[in-house]
């Protein structure tokens, strides 16, 4: 697989189960069978807003996922069990961007890497999300670093940078729908 693709959802049924001494993902048994579309070189998210985190797959079988690194997980995890999860082709350079680092998720900052599709792009323009009406509109579709935080005056500010321009294939039901909809 190239650098980055332009799904921002390859495959997401079911939940995982992660091993970070094996660096391995298993899918649920009976319930997650890895699809073809899932190959080396995509990125697996483990969890809502990476609350696990992230890394770059090096093997698939139909049942396991083998991982290069498990240095995109939380510290001190030794296993994760039952998790949703999200495979995308996301650029793999950002993995390693301390600006992006998961999980970021904390009450109402967080930082990650979405693929926003032109429709997205114009939805978000116009949508209240958590309160922060639009706060999070990005200038371009494309995969988008996304930051917030509260600056030094508590005002909550987002900044957000088009990493990847280009057509984003999105899905309905893919990770970044509660911050950029489709409708």
């Amino acid at each position: 697989m190239a650098l980055w693709g332009n799904l921002d959802t390859v495959y997401s049924d079911g939940t995982v189960n992660v091993n970070l001494e094996t660096a391995e993902i298993t899918g649920d048994v009976g319930v997650v069978t890895f699809t073809s579309a899932v190959e080396a070189g995509q990125v697996i998210t483990v969890g809502t807003g990476a609350t696990y985190g992230y890394a770059i797959i090096t093997g698939v079988t139909s049942t396991t996922l083998s991982i290069a690194s498990t240095a995109g997980f939380v510290s001190g995890l030794a296993t994760v069990s039952g998790s949703t999860f999200n495979v995308s082709e996301e650029p793999v350079y950002t993995l390693g961007d301390s600006h992006y680092l998961a999980p970021e998720a904390k009450a109402d900052y967080f930082s990650g890497v979405f693929g926003v599709d032109a429709i997205e792009v114009g939805v978000a323009a116009g949508t209240t999300v958590g309160g922060k009406n639009a706060a999070y509109a990005v200038a371009h579709s494309g995969w988008v670093g996304v930051t917030t935080y509260v600056d030094a005056h508590g005002n909550f500010r987002v900044k957000s940078e088009v990493l990847v321009a280009g057509g984003i294939s999105t899905t309905a039901d893919a990770g970044d729908d509660a911050r950029f909809p489709d409708s």
